[in-house]
């Protein structure tokens, strides 16, 4: 059987979180026909006029690995990520609605709200600042005693600890869900260090938005690694399926013991945690991986230790085409206020101590801030371009080697190229 889908376009305003959240409650009790959310600026032109009749939530992703899809999410699947994040979090709370919510981190935000009985409290419109996030909270805090949740993307929170103002707000969460994207370790033990209680997450929309909370899986959730790396998910929050793409279904879905599992695109590693269950330690996506000389280069952990250095505020890490080696660990930081950012040579002994010398980038781009797309994940693929705009600008030839190529200014930010190290292995 199906039912119908709705498309709904939605904004941050009060009132579209308000329609929204009744038609997510209709689509949740089957009262009303599944919602597909879609951002007021992007409506479709041509959206789906049906899904399976278990099926309450539409979900397109954001296309970072293609074209953008259809994950459909059941209520069943909805309702068990909601319950075991109020478990893990110590109870059903009032929350902060930071994030857009045609995208799962910002839907589940009206879910859990509609279990927990309570009308979510939505920032102010204007951009997302430090005094409109407080202004947020000061408006939470009005609506009485109880547990107060907000969730994040690490965009968010880099902007708020660098205001007083924001670091008093954030203070007042009994939880702040950070995901969407890989977290600084220093961000994260900033923030922890001014009292505010981060709980970095791991998820997807296939997922129903974050089913890892601090590398451990929420109630039901099962984690596993393949022999490859591969990140393995399983559990009742899985979603359904992609909408109308059973091909994609074979490829992403697979079942093993009579058990279905999720086949991710991320690499990981399971390492022994306080209690008896593992911990996942997220590694960065298989395809993100850059091979250099032969060798492979998880760019999450050369991520890592970048934003480890003083002076970084955010880093991102891609491949350079390069004749010799294939590709060219190439770093590109973002530095903190005050701070011209590291050398290439402080980057390469940062990261050669810290995961080893094949991994040392061999080039380094400063640039102001990091392209993003959806809910705040840096986008790789326009960072990627940036790096090839620069070495154009430079006149790098695809025959010559990178060796200072990215030297002086261009428009992608500011350049260094360093000397290859000699006898390093690649």
């Amino acid at each position: 059987m199906s039912r119908a889908v709705r498309q709904i376009c939605v904004s941050s305003s009060p009132a579209d979180v308000s329609a929204l959240m009744a038609a997510l409650s209709a689509a949740l009790d089957g009262s009303g026909p599944a919602v597909l959310p879609v951002a007021a600026t992007q409506p479709s032109d041509a959206p789906p006029s049906e899904a399976p009749d278990d099926v309450a939530v539409v979900i397109r992703t954001s296309g970072s690995t293609g074209a953008p899809r259809g994950v459909q999410l059941t209520a069943a699947a909805l309702r068990a990520s909601g319950e075991a994040t109020a478990a893990r979090l110590g109870g059903h709370g009032r929350w902060l609605l930071a994030l857009p919510t045609e995208h799962v981190a910002g839907l589940q935000v009206l879910v859990r709200s509609l279990l927990a009985g309570s009308e979510p409290v939505t920032m102010p419109a204007g951009g997302f600042h430090a005094e409109s996030f407080a202004s947020a909270v000061a408006e939470l805090d009005a609506g009485g005693p109880g547990r107060r949740y907000t969730s994040l993307v690490p965009t968010q929170l880099h902007r708020l600890l660098d205001s007083p103002v924001g670091v008093e707000a954030l203070r007042v969460f009994d939880a702040v869900l950070l995901g969407g994207a890989a977290a600084s370790p220093a961000m994260v033990d900033e923030a922890r260090a001014a009292g505010v209680r981060v709980v970095l997450t791991y998820g997807m929309s296939e997922t129903c938005g974050g089913c890892v909370y601090d590398g451990v899986p929420l109630d039901g959730v099962r984690v596993d690694v393949d022999p490859d790396g591969r990140v393995l998910l399983a559990g009742p929050v899985l979603a359904a399926g992609y909408l109308g793409r059973p091909d994609l279904d074979a490829e992403a879905f697979t079942d093993r013991e009579d058990v279905r599992w999720l086949r991710t695109s991320d690499l990981g590693e399971l390492v022994a945690g306080d209690g008896p269950i593992p911990r996942l330690r997220v590694l960065g996506r298989l395809d993100d991986v850059i091979v250099t000389g032969g060798e492979k280069v998880a760019p999450a952990a050369v991520e890592r230790a970048l934003q480890a250095l003083d002076g970084v505020a955010e880093a991102c890490v891609v491949g350079a085409p390069d004749a010799e080696w294939g590709q060219a660990v190439t770093a590109v930081v973002v530095p903190r206020p005050g701070s011209d950012g590291p050398t290439l040579g402080e980057a390469r002994a940062a990261v050669a101590a810290a995961v080893g010398p094949t991994a040392a980038p061999r080039l380094l781009l400063v640039v102001e801030a990091l392209p993003v797309r959806g809910p705040g994940k840096v986008d790789r693929r326009a960072v990627a371009e940036a790096v090839a705009a620069a070495l154009d600008e430079a006149g790098h030839d695809a025959d010559d080697d990178l060796d200072h190529v990215l030297g002086g200014d261009s428009p992608a930010g500011r350049g260094h190229g360093g000397e290859q190290a000699p006898g390093e292995a690649r």
